[in-house]
């Protein structure tokens, strides 16, 4: 079984860290959950973590968050 992490399957990855990032934004920030996933999705930070070269997908939620905060 190949465990390697590509641009492949990093997609499998996201959604988790989608979910969790979303968690901390709303605890932040408040809002709908709706409104914080197009914020991420649209984000600079999602775009980057969607390559697998960028090695974001290694961040937790705290991290992605900081991150996110930091592109704003």
């Amino acid at each position: 079984m190949n465990r390697e992490i590509t641009d492949k399957n990093l997609y499998l990855l996201l959604p988790s860290k989608v979910s969790l990032f979303v968690q901390l934004y709303i605890k932040e920030h408040g809002g709908s959950i709706i409104d914080a996933i197009r914020q991420f999705y649209h984000s600079n930070t999602y775009k980057a973590l969607e390559k697998e070269h960028t090695k974001l997908w290694h961040y937790g939620s705290v991290a992605l968050y900081e991150e996110f905060m930091d592109k704003k």
